[in-house]
Order: C-alpha cells, then sequence, then structure tokens
C-alpha cells in the first residue's frame, strides 16, 4: 500500500489532505510535519484535522521520518516546499507539489530535481480546473486575434501569493496557444490614464475576501459578444482529492516533472 507525508498538516489545505487521504482506501497516511515548533506537535494528526483520531503525531523534521513514507505531499510555502524537495531527493521519494508563488528561479529547482525523483507539480490539483486548461486552449485556437483577454480570480483573505497560480497557468496556456510570449503580453496593473487596451494583452484582476475557496472566469470578449470559461470551487477538498489522486498515479512513475494534465490523461500523445 502506497504510504502518503503530508506537509504542513496544521494548515488550512493540510487538514483536506489528509481528510482526503484518510477516504482514499488504496492509500495510507503514515507521516505529516508542523512547523518547528507548533504547538500542535504532540496532538493527534486526525485531532487537528477535525475527523477521528489517527494515532499519528506530526514531526517538525523531515529527515527523522523518511523510512516511513513513499510520496510527499506539499501544499505549504516556496521556502518550506524547497527545503523539502532537497531531502525528498536526496531520500529519492517522490512528490506532488502544489505550493504557489515560485520564482522562475524556484522552478527551476523544481525542475533539476525532477531529474532525479518522479515530481507532480501543478498550481491546481482539481479536475476541473484542469478540464478548463483544455477548454481554453480550444477557445484561444479558434478566437485568435479577435477579442480581448482578461482573467479575473477571487481567493481567501488569508493567501499570500497573487495572481494565483492557477490563474497564472491559465494565462500561460492561452499565450502558448496564440503563440504570444507570455512575460510580455501579461498585464497585471492597471491605475490612473492607461491609454487604450493593447490587443494582444492579457490582463489580470485579483481579488481578496471572506473565505472564498478559488473562483477562476477567463472572459474572452469582443464587440457584440463575450465567452466566459468559470471554474468555482466551493471547497479545497477538491484540489485535496486530486493531490491524493497524484500521489496515487505517480506510485510506478519514473523520475520525470509531470503536471495534471499527466495524471489525468489529457496529454497530447
Amino acid at each position: 500500500m502506497l504510504r502518503i507525508a503530508i506537509a504542513g498538516c496544521a494548515g488550512r489545505m493540510g487538514k483536506a489532505l489528509v481528510q482526503a487521504a484518510v477516504l482514499q482506501p488504496e492509500v495510507k497516511l503514515t507521516v505529516a510535519t508542523v512547523t518547528h515548533g507548533n504547538p500542535l506537535k504532540n496532538t493527534d494528526v486526525g485531532s487537528i484535522a477535525g475527523i477521528e483520531a489517527l494515532h499519528i503525531k506530526p514531526v517538525d523534521d523531515l529527515h527523522k521520518v523518511l523510512d516511513q513514507f513513499d510520496v510527499l505531499i506539499d501544499f505549504t510555502i516556496p521556502a518550506s516546499t524547497l527545503l523539502h524537495l532537497s531531502i525528498c531527493q536526496k531520500a529519492h521519494k517522490k512528490m506532488v507539489i502544489g505550493t504557489t508563488g515560485f520564482s522562475d528561479e524556484q522552478k527551476h529547482r523544481i525542475q533539476d530535481a525532477s531529474n532525479h525523483i518522479p515530481i507532480v507539480f501543478a498550481p491546481n490539483m482539481s479536475i476541473g480546473v484542469n478540464l478548463c486548461y483544455e477548454l481554453l486552449k480550444q477557445a484561444a485556437a479558434v478566437l485568435g486575434d479577435t477579442v480581448d483577454i482578461e482573467i479575473i480570480e477571487a481567493h481567501h483573505r488569508h493567501k499570500i501569493d497573487a495572481p494565483s497560480g492557477t490563474a497564472l497557468k491559465m494565462g500561460e496556456v492561452i499565450a502558448q496557444t496564440l503563440g504570444r510570449d507570455f512575460n510580455e503580453v501579461a498585464v497585471f496593473d492597471r491605475h490612473g490614464i492607461t491609454g487604450e487596451r493593447e490587443r494582444q494583452t492579457i490582463g489580470f484582476s485579483t481579488i481578496r475576501g471572506g473565505d472564498i475557496a478559488g473562483d477562476h472566469t477567463v472572459l474572452f470578449a469582443s464587440s457584440g459578444e463575450r465567452i466566459e470559461i468559470t471554474h468555482r470551487a466551493s471547497s479545497r477538498q477538491a484540489f485535496a482529492t486530486g493531490a491524493v489522486h497524484a500521489a496515487k498515479w505517480l506510485e510506478d512513475k519514473q523520475s520525470g516533472l509531470y503536471s495534471m494534465s499527466d495524471v489525468l490523461g489529457l496529454t497530447q500523445p
């Protein structure tokens, strides 16, 4: 049976991952981590997640439990994820990474590590969002340069990066389909007198408030009509369930960097 470790089990996403993992009969949750000095270190992981006792206590040092798991699921912060990445690479442990907010240099480190271990790296693990990526490719290919493209995303007030990794991925998918350089066409801020909108640009708008789990809308606007492709998450469970599914998929995979499109069989041969 596949043994799973969950990083940051005391966080909002960590709790959702624990809840999702215990519902999957094909996997066994054997390890969970908390930050160094966390007062929950001596608390049962199930109690932390608000479910029945699991008889597992979290650890604050992954080195101590390397013989107790096969795959680490990490939805923490870039610095923590990269520390775990280094540990897993040396120990030849698989990883599922859902952390967002990485710099380009940090993403290259993940790419380099995937030469040694199998990694699923995706800003959003939900099936619905990954289907949206495919719909966006189709819409962009058909509509081409005849529309203005805007991406609007909303998340809870605690999210620390903006725009969301999912919104950025949506923009990258569209730019690649249209043969545009994403870094040149992405517009993240409009204020004051901006002048007329340039057709080639892809605009981003960010909302932060309340407990919004995650809303993403891509707007294709032309004269006389507009098309909107929207995904709304009602809870974090969609992301958590997808992450556990990705961990199971990794079980027999060789070293490489994989996306959720690979996991879901959406990648074109």
